[in-house]
């Protein structure tokens, strides 16, 4: 993947994604550079952020970090192969103390 694609295809991660945390009434913050901070009621944070060198999404949440490899259209776990909705969906979840659904389809 060339830079050009990693920066198209990482913005729309990030612009779906404030879609998806409106929806879920999270608040959050996206700043330049591709870092979005979703901040939860009881002061803690998920944060999600461009690796552009190494062509990954990084998350850093209270379960630990991930790194996210963009593969056969969807963003996977380096480690576990976990998809990035689902295992942010489940994240958020459980910082927020309620269900979030983070579906990842285009709006």
């Amino acid at each position: 993947m060339t830079e050009s694609e990693y920066i198209q295809v990482t913005d729309a991660l990030f612009h779906k994604l404030e879609h998806d945390l409106e929806a879920a009434d999270l608040d959050y913050e996206l700043a330049a550079g591709g870092i979005l901070e979703i901040e939860f009621d009881n002061g803690s944070k998920i944060i999600i952020n461009r690796q552009t060198p190494m062509r990954e999404i990084w998350v850093a949440a209270k379960s630990g970090g991930f790194h996210y490899r963009w593969q056969d259209g969807a963003w996977h776990d380096t480690r576990g192969g976990g998809e990035l909705y689902d295992t942010l969906s489940t994240m958020a979840s459980s910082q927020a103390g309620r269900t979030v659904a983070l579906n990842g389809e285009p709006s």
